[in-house]
């Protein structure tokens, strides 16, 4: 059977499809997107890709995602933010999501990902002794644990709750608040949404 479609498209659909979420037909209309737009925009994109690795890199401290220039997360250095309190989350771009309520003040600590062990992922991987290290150091007072409602995150938390309290860590341990999302019928909430959203109950 004659080829379809020339190698140099087909090359580009075989990696577009490897990023997550992508599947073959997503990743052939963004390859014809391509082909259609022509020199610059390929070459804005071809540049911002390449420059991903020598411009970014992680605080040493926070593990946040920073300019390769910077020494740390701008977050972690500004004076206005409160060291005393870190929101833990699981992943860099987690803050991001925090950062647009408005409302937290403090400092964040990235622990690169979440305890799975079917993914090969133990404490051990997790950024928890320099979490540790911050606590001390910071003289921290309260860790919010903003990891995600899933197994995964609860594990982690759990974990956490535990591990602190086996090295007598004397620090106050809260959990994001978990309900039903507006909009949602208790028929499509999942087991631990409901369980987190009878916990959080509140008076009315």
């Amino acid at each position: 059977m004659a080829q379809l479609l020339p190698k140099a498209l087909l090359s580009a659909i075989d990696e577009l499809g490897k990023l997550p979420g992508v599947g073959v037909r997503t990743a052939e209309r963004y390859a014809y997107f391509l082909l259609r737009a022509g020199g610059t925009t390929n070459q804005k994109l071809a540049s911002a890709i390449s420059e991903l690795q020598s411009g970014v890199r992680h605080c040493p401290v926070t593990f946040a995602l920073i300019d390769a220039d910077e020494e740390v997360s701008s977050l972690y250095s500004d004076p206005t933010r409160d060291k005393s309190l870190i929101a833990v989350v699981e992943e860099p771009l987690d803050i991001i999501a925090l950062e647009r309520t408005g409302q937290f003040k403090g400092t964040y600590h990235v622990l690169g990902g979440a305890i799975s062990p079917i993914d090969g992922i133990g404490p051990e991987q997790l950024h928890i002794p320099e979490l540790l290290d911050r606590i001390k150091k910071d003289a921290v007072e309260e860790l919010i644990i903003a990891t995600n409602a899933s197994v995964e995150g609860e594990s982690t938390a759990l974990f956490l709750q535990r591990y602190l309290k086996d090295k007598n860590i004397d620090v106050k341990m809260s959990r994001l608040a978990r309900g039903i999302p507006v909009g949602v019928d208790l028929e499509y909430a999942d087991q631990i949404t409901l369980s987190h959203a009878l916990e959080g109950r509140r008076t009315l």
